[in-house]
């Protein structure tokens, strides 16, 4: 099976001047710093959920994954192969993406048909006289009429729209799926038939997936592993259910005791997510959440944790068994969403 992803010392970095505005005021010019050093490997056929406040870059993150924003430094590999500034049309097709907001993504001005049949159409991947009959195989895939082929975006709902998107992206017939943020701007009930369509895509076409989200009740039950990014980097990483049920990091533990939970409390050790991030601009000396971190130590603030633990699960975090014993207790996933 296809479809590993691996980035390794991946940085990102946006300027915010030019380099002449920089140079007449005899400064370094000024980035933003939307990744910063992060390593990354995605198993073939897994599920992937990447989670973090807005702003930490998670979209760069898939916007680099599909080729949609260069790597300042690091490295990308698909299937073992590195990926470089201009991809190949076979390496393009390798790895899709499902946008945010259905809304922006499609084309207003064109029906349903003529967005799936385009992509068919340019890369060639069935004869002119079966593309009619893909389109109505992609749509089947997501679960929609043959009459919505005549219809344009806007004539269909949040919903209706966005699995069109998945359609786009499956038309493609790629071995990695990256979808950012594609539940968001939906209804919750809404929400539930996305995920579990995802779901079903995954087993049915042997998918990686790459989900994002901000939302962690969404990632818990879509993911086999977890990334939790903040600042730029990814501060714990392992499998959902180690994540959940013992987070070792003060910023996860804060994540997850900040998110609805309907059949556990709290509990006592639960600690509130304050205050804001520090500025990408001007990153902090030492430990990146150290500014928010209840038990943060002097030591946090000189030095700059690396990921650590056993391989199946790491943190960033000096104080790993600190957060452990204050962890507030799993949430019950034993329901599938339907």
């Amino acid at each position: 099976m296809s479809g590993g992803v691996e980035l390794r010392g991946a940085v990102v970095r946006f300027p915010l001047e030019s380099a002449l505005s920089a140079r007449l005021q005899r400064r370094e010019r000024l980035r933003v710093t939307a990744m910063d050093g992060v390593d990354l490997t995605v198993r073939p056929g897994e599920s992937l959920g990447i989670v973090g406040e807005s702003g930490c870059g998670k979209s760069t993150l898939a916007r680099v994954l599909v080729g949609l924003v260069p790597l300042s430094s690091g490295t990308l590999s698909i299937n073992g192969q590195a990926v470089g500034l201009k991809r190949s049309r076979p390496m393009r097709r390798h790895i899709q993406m499902v946008f945010q907001d259905p809304s922006s993504s499609l084309n207003p001005a064109r029906t349903i048909e003529q967005i799936l049949s385009e992509l068919l159409r340019a890369h060639e991947l069935v004869p002119s006289g079966r593309v009619k009959g893909r389109c109505h195989e992609l749509l089947e895939l997501v679960h929609l009429p043959r009459s919505v082929l005549a219809v344009k975006p806007r004539q269909l709902s949040g919903g209706q729209r966005q699995r069109v998107g998945i359609a786009r992206a499956l038309a493609l017939e790629p071995e990695v799926l990256v979808a950012d943020e594609a539940v968001a701007a939906l209804d919750v009930s809404v929400q539930a038939t996305i995920l579990n369509l995802f779901s079903d895509l995954r087993r049915q076409l042997g998918l990686t997936l790459i989900f994002i989200s901000h939302d962690l009740s969404v990632v818990r039950h879509i993911s086999d592993e977890l990334a939790v990014m903040y600042l730029g980097r990814i501060v714990e990483e392992g499998s959902a259910d180690a994540i959940f049920s013992e987070p070792r990091h003060p910023y996860t533990r804060a994540l997850i005791a900040a998110s609805p939970q309907l059949y556990e409390s709290k509990g006592s050790g639960a600690s509130a997510l304050l205050g804001e991030p520090p500025s990408p601009i001007h990153l902090p000396r030492g430990c990146r959440f150290a500014p928010r971190c209840p038990i943060r130590e002097d030591r946090c603030e000189q030095e700059d944790p690396q990921l650590a633990g056993e391989p199946d699960h790491r943190a960033a975090c000096f104080f790993q068994n600190l957060v452990v014993a204050g962890a507030p207790r799993p949430v019950s996933t034993s329901t599938e969403v339907r």
